[in-house]
């Protein structure tokens, strides 16, 4: 340990936790924490992604599972040094339980643990072979003769799916899919991909032209494989789709591009799902353990019922299909929605010299693309961050050790700083008549992504063109209906139109669990993404996590995975060890598995 005064801090505090868990004495381990007490797990104690609350719910979790997970050597990183300041005293952690080694981050206010972050980082006996325990590769002496890699690689990609099956199968070959099975590979689960698309990356290549990503490439990393040093801060999505191909095969991935899946269902008795796919016109039946629905937040286009749509007689588009610009000049152009992809779409559109309109039905939040880096991901996610020695990892850590809880307060302060430095930027687009709102509790862009993953765009454009007028924008009205050449507002404005985009969004990935398995299946698992905040679209009670990404669900062997590159990236490394210890046998008794309380 680091001879240091908050390390001494933590250390002590950790000896007495490691005593008394060991001596199965929880309430001696419970006078350690404070009365406002958070422990989030990420697998480790719970097999589960799971934040306990407060004293009594910290008791009910160790009851349940302090036998089973002997948790032992509870000690400060040496390699990490603690931090004291503003009555705060933090440090990254490691600790040991009977099947894995673990990894955390803790928070001391007062001399007790205010956050407790504990996470798996790998099982033993099943490391994941690098460093030291890489492959060797080469095949020496009496292994010569046998099979090259190429041959050996050419029968599996043979065989998975034919004459053997995987383990994992993962529906949706994006950056999530992706993700997930370059991690499996690592750990020796046979895993395989099916996507729709012809090729790794052909869910960003075929989006609008202009698309990029709003979050900076030091956000971004896939896993074991970064982005190089000259890659830009914002990649275009071509860019992207051709680093999710090279990676894919460099991974060596198991990928059915050109393949749908039809149908699914699953067998109680046998534990195994059968799902028939499309494959170039082949119909194919699988039948694996575990199905990994990888779909992302964009898997079920979510277009509104509008009165007079049948008569419309323009152009009809959701987000989704929109191609980009090219013919569409000389075209009057309706956007309706108000977010990221209705700026990018808008924004593309006016500097192609098209006459295009915003509806911004309900109030957006704005957060400039330089403010955000500057004050919200910089700290973690830049080159400044790299050059304090914040790695991807650490920041990852950092990140995922503030329960979502409190998670507001540590927002807020950021957004009232960008909120007060950009004030003249927020009030021309005010008097544009833009409706701005930073949350129902003014904690900014990440809450509302958290919470609902819509109703913000990442400005880095198209804000002006609307306080130019370039994008014209028609605010505070929902639509009423749409006649045979315009866009009619509840509030009587008449919009012409020859075309009109919906970037209203997307459903509830188990709506696609719906289409794929049953309506049933989709009602068991329930609503997915939100945090059960109580504030709009993200309807109570509290859950204080994702609801049903990356852990397991209230259907045996049905998994849900995605979000942005940084949570596919950091959540595949937890949703592969729970998988990985199912296919080895280890038992995994997930405590808190949560309930279902909204359909969708």
């Amino acid at each position: 340990m680091l001879d240091t005064a908050a390390g001494t801090k933590i250390q002590n505090v950790l000896s007495a936790l490691n005593k008394a868990l060991i001596n199965r004495n929880i309430d001696e381990a419970l006078e350690l924490f404070a009365e406002d007490c958070y422990w989030r797990d990420l697998v480790a104690f719970t097999w589960n992604i799971k934040t306990v609350e407060g004293k009594a719910q910290i008791r009910d979790m160790l009851e349940s599972r302090l036998d089973d997970v002997q948790p032992a050597d509870w000690t400060v990183d040496d390699n990490e040094e603690p931090s004291h300041a503003d009555g705060i005293t933090e440090g990254f952690i490691e600790f040991d339980t009977g099947v894995a080694r673990g990894y955390g981050y803790i928070r001391l206010k007062n001399g007790l643990i205010w956050t407790l972050l504990t996470t798996m980082h790998e099982l033993k006996g099943y490391e994941e072979p690098k460093g030291l325990s890489r492959p060797l590769g080469a095949k020496h002496g009496e292994h010569q003769g046998e099979p090259t890699w190429a041959e050996e690689r050419e029968a599996e990609l043979a065989e998975l799916g034919v004459t053997t099956q995987p383990y994992v199968l993962i529906i949706g070959g994006g950056q999530g899919g992706i993700a997930l099975a370059a991690r499996l590979r690592q750990h020796g689960v046979p895993a395989l991909i099916v996507e729709k698309n012809e090729r790794p990356g052909d869910s960003w290549r075929k989006r609008y032209k202009s698309l990029c990503l709003h979050d900076p490439v030091w956000y971004d990393h896939l896993p074991y494989i970064k982005f190089p040093d000259n890659w830009p801060v914002f990649s275009p999505k071509d860019k992207v789709g051709d680093w999710l191909e090279m990676y894919a095969k460099v991974m060596e991935l198991n990928f059915w591009g050109s393949t749908a899946a039809k149908r699914a269902s699953y067998d109680e008795a046998t534990q195994t799902w059968t799902v028939v796919v499309d494959k170039d016109g082949e119909e194919i039946t699988l039948k694996p353990k575990q199905l990994v629905l990888a779909t992302g937040m964009s898997a079920k286009p979510n277009v509104p019922a509008i009165p007079g749509q049948d008569r419309f007689q323009g152009i009809q588009q959701h987000s989704s299909e929109h191609p980009g610009p090219d013919g569409m000049e000389g075209k009057k152009v309706v956007v309706i929605g108000s977010n990221n992809s209705s700026h990018d779409i808008c924004a593309a559109l006016a500097e192609h010299g098209v006459d295009v309109t915003m509806v911004q039905r309900s109030s957006t939040h704005i957060s400039r693309s330089e403010s955000l880096m500057k004050h919200s991901l910089g700290p973690l996610y830049s080159e400044e961050a790299l050059a304090n020695g914040i790695t991807t990892e650490k920041a990852d850590l950092l990140f995922a050790s503030i329960p979502y809880g409190i998670m507001a307060d540590f927002q807020k302060p950021i957004f009232d700083t960008i909120r007060e430095e950009d004030a003249e930027f927020y009030r021309q687009l005010e008097e544009a008549g833009f409706m701005l709102d930073f949350g129902p509790d003014d904690s900014g862009l990440f809450m509302k992504y958290l919470r609902r993953a819509s109703g913000y765009y990442i400005d880095v454009g198209a804000s002006q063109l609307i306080i130019d007028g370039k994008i014209k924008l028609a605010s505070g009205s929902d639509v009423k209906e749409l006649t045979e050449h315009s866009v009619l507002l509840e509030d009587g404005r008449e919009l012409p139109a020859d075309v009109v985009i919906y970037a209203t969004g997307y459903g509830s990935m188990n709506g696609w669990a719906a289409d794929l398995i049953s309506q049933d299946v989709a009602d068991k698992v329930g609503k997915v993404w939100g945090l059960g905040s109580d504030t709009p679209k993200d309807p109570g009670p509290w859950e204080g996590e994702q609801r049903n990404m990356w852990k397991p669900t209230q259907q045996d062997g049905l998994w849900f995975h995605g979000g942005n590159l940084a949570q596919s990236r950091h959540y595949s490394h937890y949703l592969a060890l729970q998988l990985k210890a199912r296919m080895e046998g280890i038992p995994t008794p997930v405590y808190g598995l949560q309930e279902t309380h909204h359909l969708s």
